[in-house]
């Protein structure tokens, strides 16, 4: 891989498979796959390369991105490469605010929008903007403002390299194109504060996949790929970035709430994620095997025990499991984890990895109990993802896996994680001051995580930053008792509350579903879902469930009083970040009253 430039990838992929499908992506109007072959890849990428030195676009030149997951946003970020230009991407679902705080932090002349949402958005930042000169939108059914005289379709942005006038000028920039050029900036979420530019180079993206490559040789061009996570999130970037560099094939999720849909499409063999989407499937499968009765509860139980013995306690292990027990697990191999995974639409699936949150033990176990190789991961957006992560059930649960070949580590105060290595980011764009506290003297990355290595595996204990110190001078890990908590399967959201308070307190949001079979089978009466939340059946219910999930945590971590809440935290009203991290200043805001009714003595 080291050998090819991202620059030219897209084309010399062109030249070896030629007319094989590179790209799927879903037409809603008739509920097909649309296919894109290498070549039509490679075509398209070199007509954005020309329209782009049409429209004047300079050198490292920041260009936006500003869309949901589409096929376009993959031309425009390999045709920017092919002219050293940079993409910022946006996430979809960003606000005015937001869009308008990048755009003026990157001085972004032209910007690349998907769909209505995306171009209203744009089209009202625009007013305020003193560097957007241009929106061009991918999406043909966007209509237009009827105050807009200057954007464009992509189409008609495409009709101006058509003619592949400039192809000289794009030759010579990627001839000149260097390694420390800037790829891309990815703009941190913003949990605690300003969000930040973090500036990536292309030769960090080559480390990345070199060590990929050395660590997982498996993957290749036989490979079908659905991309779930945002392009703008640094996981599935850097993720799809691998699999195009080995040929695989990429099917574009559109609509991230249609997952559960089109992964029984695509049928994947592989994919990438958050923890969050195997606690979805973790809760369904609890979901099913509680409502069975008699043997067929029975074999479902046995099932995923026997998983969980041979797979867990000994395949992961590296150790070769009592034949009666492999052969158990054969059995049930070809019966009941065969239809899951087939429900599911993974029965294709060969390796599926996961990082981006602390995974719960417990559905970690269950996922590789029946099968699926979920890979963990650790990483950040300045290491361009990747810092660690599992082999192929070389696992060892709760671990965030053995270090990748490209990065070193040691541990600062704290037991703060370090690290160095060729992928780390060169620092945060137009922000000297934070680029320096984010390193130490020596040049070490500080992460904010804390953890320790045992036998070669990685563990996460919690994030420094996040730790809250009660009342009493007692430091509560929040996370750790989230993660432990959204296990349950009536449990949907929750925010730990502890910071300066006298006990650790939580603002839940149910499984309203659940909650409300739950009624109808006790025959509770309620004229609302903020009225049934606070009936003593259903805080009774909760209460229990969580007493039984707390009990390994010391007495002063443990939940004493919780919320109910009847609306989930949701990004419209800034409680949650584009990458559905808790933003707990802004929880704080919104549900003070809440709070301090909890603390009232």
């Amino acid at each position: 891989m080291s050998q090819t430039r991202f620059s030219v990838l897209i084309h010399q992929q062109a030249k070896k498979y030629g007319d094989r499908v590179a790209l799927k992506h879903r037409d809603y109007k008739t509920n097909t796959w649309i296919p894109t072959t290498w070549n039509q890849f490679s075509e398209t990428v070199a007509i954005v390369s020309n329209a782009l030195i049409e429209l004047g676009v300079g050198v490292q030149e920041n260009i936006g991105v500003f869309t949901q997951n589409k096929p376009e946003s993959l031309f425009m970020d390999f045709g920017a490469f092919g002219v050293r230009a940079v993409t910022v991407p946006l996430y979809a679902t960003s606000s005015e605010a937001q869009v308008h705080y990048i755009l003026e932090d990157a001085q972004i002349r032209y910007l690349f929008v998907g769909e209505q949402q995306q171009y209203d958005v744009a089209f009202r930042v625009m007013a305020l903007s003193s560097t957007l000169k241009q929106i061009v939108v991918f999406d043909r059914d966007v209509k237009f403002d009827a105050r807009d005289e200057s954007t464009i379709y992509m189409d008609d942005f495409l009709a101006m390299g058509k003619n592949r006038q400039h192809q000289a000028e794009v030759d010579k920039r990627t001839a000149e194109s260097d390694t420390e050029d800037l790829m891309n900036i990815l703009y941190t979420s913003g949990t605690t504060g300003e969000s930040k530019g973090v500036m990536l180079s292309h030769a960090g993206y080559e480390s990345v996949m070199d060590a990929h490559c050395e660590r997982f040789p498996g993957l290749g061009e036989n490979d079908v790929i659905i991309n779930f996570l945002p392009f703008t999130h640094v996981f599935e970037r850097a993720w799809s970035c691998w699999c195009l560099c080995v040929g695989a094939e990429l099917n574009i999720n559109l609509r991230p709430q249609d997952i559960q849909m089109t992964i029984k499409e695509v049928r994947p063999t592989a994919m990438c994620s958050v923890p969050r989407f195997w606690e979805k499937v973790y809760a369904g499968v609890t979901e099913v095997i509680n409502g069975a009765t008699g043997v067929k509860k029975t074999l479902m139980q046995d099932a995923i025990k026997v998983g969980r013995e041979h797979n867990v306690e000994y395949v992961c292990k590296g150790k070769t499991a009592p034949l009666w027990l492999h052969m158990k697990y054969k059995f049930y191999e070809k019966t009941i984890y065969s239809l899951l995974k087939k429900t599911l639409g993974l029965d294709r699936g060969a390796f599926f990895p996961t990082a981006g949150a602390a995974i719960p033990p417990a559905v970690q176990d269950f996922v590789l109990s029946v099968g699926i190789n979920m890979v963990a991961g650790y990483g950040l957006t300045e290491s361009i993802a990747t810092v660690s992560c599992e082999n192929n059930f070389d696992h060892m649960v709760g671990s965030v896996g053995k270090l990748m070949p490209h990065m070193q580590v040691k541990f600062g105060e704290n037991d703060e994680i370090l690290l160095k290595g060729p992928a780390i980011t060169k620092g945060y764009y137009k922000k000297e001051a934070a680029t320096k506290a984010a390193f130490t003297e020596d040049g070490w990355f500080r992460t904010g995580d804390a953890g320790y290595m045992k036998d070669d595996f990685l563990f996460l204990t919690e994030r420094i930053k996040d730790l809250f110190k009660t009342s009493n001078g007692k430091y509560i890990a929040p996370q750790a008792i989230e993660t432990k908590m959204v296990v349950d399967r009536y449990i949907d959201q929750i925010s730990i509350i502890a910071d300066e308070r006298k006990f650790v307190a939580a603002l839940i949001v149910p499984d309203y579903k659940l909650v409300e079979k739950y009624a109808a089978d006790k025959g509770i009466q309620y004229a609302s879902m903020a009225e049934l939340l606070k009936h003593d059946a259903i805080m009774e219910l909760f209460k229990e469930r969580i007493d039984t999930l707390q009990q390994q945590f010391a007495h002063y971590e443990q939940i004493k009083k919780f919320t109910l809440l009847p609306e989930p935290f949701s990004m419209a009203k800034g409680e949650l970040t584009n990458t559905l991290k808790i933003k707990r200043s802004v929880l704080n805001k919104n549900y003070a009253a809440e709070i301090e009714a909890m603390y009232a003595e």
